[in-house]
């Protein structure tokens, strides 16, 4: 008697890294008396990423390829998830690859912890060989960067809010649902922090590691901070105020101190001093986390582009937390204009338990 594992990747337009992923799902050392199953979801990919696709199906037979007609990345987990066969559910990022013990760590932390979902860390690598990349690299892998965000920065055995990717009991999804179909964005934290609402156990092992390409440029990566990622936050914290944490609005209060500060400070002195003062404790910091950098990437140049790289991440990030938040304001946000969290929740609800703790319609 197998246990099968169903792999889930969702995909659109990744023909620079689908292959790499693929290969290393299927190098993975398999736990004994287990079997895994490769379901593709594809959001209609337009590039090279199907021929690719057909290709592997062609002479693997564990893989199977579904259409994500809505595109993103929540409905493709949730097609998966009902398409899955498996006891358990691990969801792969097709930008990334894994290593071969990937599977076989993350199958006996679950099994070692009784955890509902379990999760390592992220090597971020450059997404090109250009000197951007490498910079987008250094601003992602330091403390300064990207907060107390342990799955990126610390190597951590334990409880956490959440973990990257994630290895399920599959049965987690009959018990609190399925992904928040209204995030773009932000959908694997949100369901993380529902677990936990909902007396459940996330944990880290950071012998469970995969290695995550980022943008390979500066303005690809600012544009993706400003448009996609940020304002989700705000929306994920409207949809599931349990989702809440404090280290995702810190960019919206600094770029609002930016311009509070500038303002003030043009009629009040003290505002000015103070103002003054922080931004340069700011960049004081800024500056000691560059030379940190430039020495762990061996370019001297570091020390003094990082400073205004971290200054201009900071502030666009935060940009992008204050357009959400004016968006909600407005009724214009686009998880506004949906009321069911997924396509199956009146269902959901006639068969589950009220007291559980659900984003809200």
């Amino acid at each position: 008697m197998f246990d099968i594992v169903t792999v889930i990747v969702p995909c659109r337009n990744e023909e620079k890294y689908i292959s790499a992923c693929l290969n290393s799902i299927l190098e993975f050392e398999l736990p004994l008396n287990t079997k895994i199953e490769v379901l593709i979801i594809d959001g209609l990919s337009t590039d090279k990423t199907r021929e690719i696709l057909n290709e592997f199906i062609l002479n693997h037979s564990c893989i199977s390829l579904y259409d994500n007609v809505e595109i993103i990345q929540s409905a493709a987990l949730n097609l998966g998830i009902s398409r899955s066969n498996g006891k358990y559910i691990l969801r792969i990022d097709a930008h990334a690859k894994y290593p071969k013990d990937y599977l076989i760590n993350c199958f006996k932390t679950i099994q070692h912890t009784n955890a509902d979902n379990v999760g390592g860390i992220v090597i971020t690598l450059p997404g090109g060989n250009n000197f951007e990349a490498t910079l987008v690299q250094a601003m992602t892998t330091h403390k300064f960067g990207v907060g107390n965000s342990a799955f990126r920065t610390d190597k951590k055995v334990g409880k956490v809010d959440t973990v990257p990717f994630g290895f399920f009991k599959k049965d987690i999804f009959n018990k609190i649902g399925f992904f928040d179909e209204r995030l773009v964005r932000c959908q694997d934290y949100e369901f993380n922090r529902r677990i936990i609402k909902n007396g459940g156990k996330i944990w880290m092992n950071s012998e469970i590691y995969a290695e995550y390409y980022n943008q390979p440029t500066l303005n690809q990566f600012y544009k993706k901070q400003l448009y996609k990622e940020a304002p989700f936050n705000p929306y994920m914290w409207y949809l599931a105020p349990y989702s809440f944490a404090f280290r995702h609005v810190i960019t919206g209060v600094f770029t609002s101190g930016i311009f509070i500060g500038s303002f003030l400070s043009i009629f009040l002195p003290i505002v000015r001093y103070l103002y003054l003062s922080i931004l340069l404790i700011y960049f004081c910091l800024a500056f000691i986390a560059s030379i940190q950098q430039s020495q762990r990437f061996k370019k001297l140049e570091f020390i003094f582009l990082l400073p205004g790289c971290f200054f201009m991440y900071h502030f666009i990030h935060g940009l992008g937390i204050l357009s959400g938040i004016i968006q909600l304001i407005l009724k214009k946000s686009p998880v506004q204009k949906f009321k069911k969290p997924w396509k199956t929740y009146d269902d959901f609800l006639r068969n589950s338990d009220f007291n559980i703790s659900l984003p809200k319609i």
